[in-house]
């Protein structure tokens, strides 16, 4: 057997090449590690600069993270207006890993890991930085482990929604004799539907994108919601009377798919959770603004605010705390721990 001679032009030819894809390799490889992680973010609410939390709160993330050098390496791409799905479907899909981030009020994850309805117990938190109090001491850590291990996904920072729920309704409410009967809305969430059917009225869950026309239909009596969302979703067009019952703070969070968390980079994801907890302090001093600015300009448009006795609700909705930490516990030391912080 003969072996066929080697043509040096081959050789030559072949090492020139060789070295020729040594000396770029590094600049392939430095693309290839700079290659940009692209991640959606949902929000239900409108896409508004000012009034949405989502919004506000994407800006805010966005603006962290070109401070902390990353606004390169990493683009995420905001979803207004239920785009990506209700609110139900949204969470569900950031379990699942199909959507990376969603900015909502904790009420929603509720669904997937029951122990999180502990923060829609009704006049559980007396104001929001009393809430921060609470978190900063560990109040938050058993919520957010239950919802790791529960549904695979994590709470990568707490803000603020933009205001206490209370409650719009189409009639002035002032009691709860004035609430009974009548349709409110409520989010899909039991422990915020008992909250409002023991504050005596007719507890309606609905998904958010359909609150506006049911309000038009005449399906709806009211809803309950924080003044911004009610000003940049245009619910008082169809209702004009704000009732202070301010019955729940509820916490705004950033959800983040454990899928998506596990796939970063270990330095490129330490430098995005830091700039969502700094997106979530901006986010919060904002919101404590929104309140008051949106409270006037509903009074500007026509809506009555009623103070109401809150006293009354409050007794109301007391055995809920009771009746939630019998059937579950581990609730107990979250309730206590928060109940025992002073704003």
């Amino acid at each position: 057997m003969r072996s066929k001679p080697i043509n040096r032009r081959v050789v030559l030819q072949s090492s020139v090449a060789a070295t020729a894809w040594l000396a770029a390799a590094p600049a392939l490889i430095g693309r290839a590690e700079a290659a940009t992680l692209k991640l959606k973010c949902s929000s239900s609410l409108p896409n508004d600069p000012k009034y949405a939390n989502g919004r506000v709160y994407y800006d805010n993330l966005v603006k962290s993270l070109k401070a902390n050098g990353l606004g390169e390496q990493i683009e995420v791409t905001f979803f207004p207006d239920n785009q990506l799905g209700q609110e139900i479907d949204v969470i569900n899909s950031v379990k699942l890993g199909v959507i990376d981030l969603m900015v909502s009020g904790s009420s929603i994850s509720a669904n997937l890991v029951p122990l999180v309805g502990t923060f829609d117990l009704g006049y559980l938190f007396t104001s929001f930085p009393q809430q921060t109090k609470a978190f900063d001491a560990g109040a938050a850590k058993p919520i957010e482990d239950a919802l790791l291990k529960g549904a695979n996904i994590r709470i990568i920072s707490w803000a603020y929604n933009f205001g206490s729920r209370s409650v719009l309704a189409k009639k002035p409410v002032k009691g709860p004799d004035d609430l009974a009967g009548l349709k409110i809305r409520t989010l899909p969430n039991p422990v915020i539907t008992e909250c409002l059917r023991l504050m005596g009225a007719a507890a309606t869950p609905l998904a958010f994108g359909e609150i506006y026309t049911a309000l038009q239909a005449g399906v709806l009596d009211g809803l309950e919601h924080d003044p911004p969302t009610i000003l940049a979703s245009k619910f008082y067009e169809t209702a004009k009377n704000y009732a202070l019952t301010q019955h729940n703070f509820s916490p705004l969070a950033t959800y983040f798919s454990d899928a998506t968390f596990n796939r970063m980079d270990p330095k490129l994801r330490e430098g995005f959770l830091d700039a969502a907890k700094k997106a979530a302090v901006d986010t919060r001093a904002h919101g404590l603004e929104m309140e008051k600015e949106a409270l006037k300009n509903l009074a500007d448009k026509g809506v009555t605010i009623v103070e109401c006795d809150k006293e009354a609700f409050r007794k109301r909705v007391a055995p809920q705390s009771e009746n939630f930490i019998k059937a579950r516990p581990e609730a107990k030391p979250v309730v206590d721990m928060i109940r025992a912080t002073q704003a």
